[in-house]
């Protein structure tokens, strides 16, 4: 088995839509004219596309990322290492939006979930979750959700817009700002399924792990938490990173996953398992299995068998979270019995698992909870 670290990125393997390769010239300047995000539309590769396009070295575009994302610019005339006449060109030709924390709230237990507000008025929810010198941002890749899953509270607002590289690291960045610690971890778990936005989440990831910079977040620290999009999986797997994957599973019940999961219906769960082998395959990487328990759907017995037969030979961890109440779900957690009943019988088998502790949802802040119900937000 070859090692993610010998592994070279696939011939085939689409990193960017402004691939330098590939990408028409000026098809980074006109993305990033025409993006709510402006400049923070683009990711890496797209960076240097635009650069070479207006005639100035490669380096430039690492110039360029500093000053956005570990020196926070707020505008172009401060980044002056770069040429004059570029920074006016910049100035007249992209937007530099800074997003700005709408309200903050903080939980007993010492979460904090933010309202983040772009320029062009669209917001979505960031929670930080501090645990000792550790400091986790759950950060959103979309504003809204168009996967509806039955038990989540964003896909309730439906689908608004995909967001940018710059505007998932932003939110990042903020988040690191008002605890006034260094960000240790990142996770794409917020609103929006990341796979659905593959190209600007992998740019985000990229920016969050640049190396010997501020925010300097090592791969494997940095986690994509997906509904299941095979195409996703299988990509994510291609990469040369060693960024982590996380799956929503929720059922190995075909029927029962397909009434929670509506947005993957159309994925067999035969299909999920084989993306699941072959990625442990490529990778040699341990994806988590997320599992939210509620009552009378999918935590019965039948239910743990399915699940048990699911993992069995497969490389996982299995992550049990008690469904959090989300209005008009109808949806009650299982009991803590049950929940160790789940341990039990996957631990028999030699799966790994374990029950999430539950942080932030006194605010509305843990997991499915997100839909910006804040108290002035939505006026």
């Amino acid at each position: 088995m070859t090692s993610a670290r010998e592994r070279k990125p696939s011939g085939n393997r689409t990193a960017s839509h402004f691939d330098t390769d590939r990408a028409a010239p000026g098809a980074a300047l006109s993305h990033a004219m025409g993006h709510p995000a402006g400049i923070k539309a683009l990711d890496p590769a797209a960076l240097e596309a635009l650069v070479a396009d207006l005639g100035q070295p490669r380096y430039r575009a690492g110039q360029l990322a500093t000053w956005l994302y570990q020196r926070s610019a707020e505008s172009f005339a401060e980044m002056t290492d770069l040429p004059a006449p570029l920074r006016a060109e910049f100035a007249e030709k992209i937007a530099l939006p800074q997003p700005e924390i709408g309200e903050r709230l903080e939980s007993s237990d010492g979460a904090r979930k933010y309202l983040v507000r772009f320029a062009d008025g669209v917001s979505v929810e960031t929670v930080g979750l501090p645990d000792g010198d550790r400091l986790t941002v759950c950060y959103s890749t979309q504003a809204g959700c168009a996967m509806g899953c039955a038990f989540c509270a964003t896909g309730q607002a439906g689908f608004t817009r995909n967001l940018g590289p710059g505007e998932m690291v932003d939110q990042v960045r903020l988040t690191g700002g008002d605890f006034g610690a260094r960000v240790t971890n990142a996770v794409a778990m917020g609103q929006g399924e990341p796979f659905a936005n593959y190209e600007a989440v992998l740019g985000a990831l990229r920016f969050l792990n640049a190396p010997k910079t501020e925010l300097g977040i090592g791969a494997r620290h940095l986690t994509v938490s997906t509904c299941g999009i095979v195409a996703g999986i299988r990509r994510l797997a291609e990469e040369p990173e060693q960024f982590t994957l996380a799956v929503s599973l929720h059922s190995a019940v075909q029927a029962t996953r397909d009434r929670l999961m509506p947005g993957v219906r159309g994925i067999p769960l035969p299909q999920l398992r084989q993306a699941l082998v072959d990625y442990v395959a490529e990778t040699n990487r341990r994806p988590t299995l997320e599992y939210a328990l509620i009552d009378g759907i999918n935590d019965s017995d039948s239910e743990i068998g399915a699940l048990a037969a699911f993992c069995r030979g497969l490389l996982v961890h299995v992550n049990l979270i008690p469904v959090n109440p989300v209005p008009g779900s109808g949806f009650v957690r299982s009991s803590s019995e049950r929940a160790r009943a789940f341990v039990r019988a996957l631990a028999a088998q030699g799966t790994e698992a374990s029950i999430r502790v539950e942080r932030g949802a006194d605010i509305d802040a843990a997991c499915g909870q997100l839909k910006q119900r804040f108290s002035s937000a939505d006026s």
